[in-house]
């Protein structure tokens, strides 16, 4: 995926949640949404662009959002691949 596309993607929907006037509430929004309606895979392109880039290009309100709310990102990967336990335990 192109970096620099995808930046511009996060700014755009922090962009969109900074107009809300109550500001802790429009981080956690912000971050919820990517959260809810970005793919695991985008999120962790994002996550990864984070880690090797620090963040440049983020807009410093949707930085604030992501630092505030790391789960925002995560994926769990767990999910998708059961431990051998909960395999045994899961009903044919």
């Amino acid at each position: 995926m192109n970096t620099d596309h995808l930046i511009q993607r996060v700014n755009r929907v922090g962009q969109f949640f900074e107009a809300q006037p109550d500001r802790d509430q429009a981080l956690a929004d912000a971050a919820a949404h990517l959260q809810r309606f970005w793919a695991p895979g985008v999120r962790q392109e994002v996550s990864r662009c984070l880690r090797e880039h620090g963040g440049q290009g983020l807009s410093p309100f949707i930085a604030e959002a992501l630092a505030r709310h790391p789960e925002a990102l995560a994926t769990f990967v767990h999910d998708l691949n059961p431990s051998p336990t909960q395999k045994a335990s899961t009903p044919p």
